[in-house]
């Protein structure tokens, strides 16, 4: 009989049980990893709580992120000792995810740590991180240069807020923060925040389909009428990366920023990101976000905290980035 270990565990009444698992639990993947660290996201307050419909199966280990040290390995691409990591591929909706002692996966969902970060530092990042990056390689690509004007960040003290202001102050962008926690300004302003909005602004609902332009470009992750009035602010030929739906899933718009603005939507996608483009993002975290800066977003909490932890970010009593210590 194999060792047991914890994992918290979904089923479909919910909420997230505490469970012993042994490997026979596990699923049919290529490489065991021990599990180190994981993260909590909003995505994971809904699953833990039973919230939101995030697993498509069930019973379902919760949390979509993990890192570790591989332990197993049928993949001539891992070994034994590898230090890995894994955000996305449907982890907590379709395939098992990162609350856990022990977990298997396919080799192709694989990350190697990257150089200048600890598995710690990479669950700092994790999904959330991950986005953020990927938001603002996205918006270069679509011609977004610093000088161009502000760009506004939405769900600024939340994790992929949080990191995209960084980022983007850091690659030398005028960044205005958007929030609803005045307590957040000072931390905000930390990690190089210009100025400020109160979240609200951006939320209440406007019947005109334009209006004066204020940014060059955005990262969103807030969705629905927020996102809709950024839209609806962005300056010609501009940019706005939706990342998220803390606001909702609707998009109360019309066609008018699109055709009369040329303004685009790009659409972030952090869960199936081809993998060049993922290596790419990682490799970009590892340069332009300063350890100092991801410090600064970053709590470690121990895994026996998530229940509580679930409630809070869904509260939006979490700010920045929480990593969970899966040791203790």
């Amino acid at each position: 009989m194999s060792e047991t270990f914890d994992a918290y565990v979904l089923d479909e009444q919910g909420p997230a049980v505490l469970r012993q698992l042994s490997d026979q639990d596990l699923p049919d993947g290529e490489v065991t990893v021990d599990v180190s660290y994981s993260s909590l996201n909003y995505k994971d307050g809904l699953a833990l709580t039973g919230r939101g419909k995030i697993a498509r199966s069930f019973p379902m280990v919760c949390g979509i992120d993990l890192a570790g040290t591989v332990t197993e390995s049928r993949s001539p691409d891992w070994r034994v000792g590898d230090e890995v990591v894994v955000t996305g591929w449907g982890l907590s909706e379709t395939w098992p995810g990162g609350y856990t002692r022990r977990q298997r996966v396919r080799s192709d969902m694989l990350v190697r740590r990257p150089d200048g970060l600890s598995l710690a530092e990479t669950m700092a990042i994790g999904t959330a991180g991950l986005t953020a990056m990927l938001s603002v390689l996205a918006l270069e690509k679509a011609g977004l240069e610093p000088g161009r004007g502000p760009v506004i960040a939405t769900g600024a003290a939340g994790g992929v807020g949080s990191v995209a202001v960084g980022l983007l102050a850091g690659l030398g962008y005028e960044v205005h923060a958007a929030t609803g926690r005045q307590a957040a300004h000072d931390y905000l302003r930390g990690l190089g925040a210009a100025a400020f909005l109160d979240r609200a602004e951006l939320a209440e609902a406007s019947k005109r389909p334009l209006e004066s332009e204020r940014w060059a470009a955005g990262v969103d992750t807030v969705g629905s009428t927020t996102l809709a009035t950024v839209l609806k602010q962005i300056s010609r030929g501009g940019s706005v990366a939706a990342c998220g739906l803390a606001g909702g899933s609707d998009l109360p718009t019309t066609v008018l920023p699109f055709i009369l603005r040329g303004v685009s939507l790009l659409g972030i996608d952090s869960v199936l990101a081809p993998a060049d483009v993922r290596a790419e993002a990682w490799r970009r975290l590892g340069t332009d976000l300063p350890h100092a800066k991801l410090e600064a977003i970053t709590t470690t909490r121990g895994f026996s905290e998530l229940p509580v932890l679930a409630e809070q970010i869904l509260s939006g009593a979490i700010q920045g980035r929480v990593v969970i210590d899966c040791r203790r």
